[in-house]
């Protein structure tokens, strides 16, 4: 928590969870709801931030959004921008305030939270950082799903989806599970290889999970358009699997 004998405030790395408000922990709640400052990331197409619609009904008109611009990690300027956000982060943090950076699903895994993290470190290293975690929409996607993600002595893997097909087949081949995350815009290709493998069987859609869009699609041969979701993954059992999927 908040140190009261340094002068810097305190940057809280909050998971909000996947989509449901009441996924967020209560350790997440008290440490959003004492905060001054609540930052949160937004993207350059939107006009809204997803983290900060999942929480909307805990925050208090008194605190200040801090929205801070944030582009795909290889868009042109994309260090640039970074940079620029955790400089808004740490003047906050050096006026004394409080600061809670909201995240989808958890700060540590595919967060745009860790850009901040690191430039804050090298802007105000002194400032004190508390990370808070959240339910992934990998968890919930798997408990949407209902099989096990693994069980004792398997092996998971969780790739960005538009990084990881190319490796598909040596990936499915060394792990028990592969989860493919952001997938949607890669699907065509993603089903293709699926298919080439013989793993189409094997595997599990999952768009929007734990909000009222959720949708979980067990034969994703049948995944249509209107099934694009940017918040979207793929669940892959390798042939190795020995559970069983839940039944449609």
């Amino acid at each position: 928590m908040t140190d009261n004998s340094n002068k810097y405030g305190c940057l809280f790395g909050i998971g909000v969870g996947p989509g449901d408000p009441e996924l967020i922990t209560l350790k997440a709640l008290k440490a959003l709801r004492k905060a001054p400052v609540i930052c949160v990331p937004q993207a350059a197409n939107r006009s809204d931030s997803y983290a900060l619609s999942i929480v909307s009904e805990y925050v208090n008109p008194t605190q200040e959004i801090l929205r801070v611009p944030f582009p795909t990690d290889d868009a042109d300027g994309a260090a640039q921008a970074w940079h620029e956000a955790s400089e808004l982060v740490v003047q906050k943090l050096r006026d004394g305030h409080d600061v809670a950076f909201l995240t989808e699903g958890d700060p540590t895994l595919f967060s745009t939270f860790s850009y901040v993290l690191a430039g804050v470190e090298e802007l105000c290293p002194d400032a004190p950082v508390e990370i808070i975690p959240g339910v992934s929409s990998v968890m919930a996607a798997a408990a949407s799903s209902g099989a096990p993600l693994v069980t004792h002595g398997q092996k998971l893997a969780i790739l960005p989806a538009t990084y990881g097909l190319e490796e598909l087949s040596e990936t499915t081949s060394n792990f028990d599970t592969v989860v493919l995350m952001k997938v949607s815009p890669v699907i065509v290709k993603a089903l293709a290889e699926l298919e080439g493998l013989g793993l189409t069987e094997n595997s599990t859609y999952v768009r929007r999970v734990s909000t009222e869009h959720e949708k979980v699609i067990r034969d994703v041969t049948a995944i249509k358009e209107e099934d694009m979701d940017y918040f979207s993954l793929l669940i892959v059992k390798g042939n190795s699997s020995e559970y069983p999927k839940a039944e449609s």
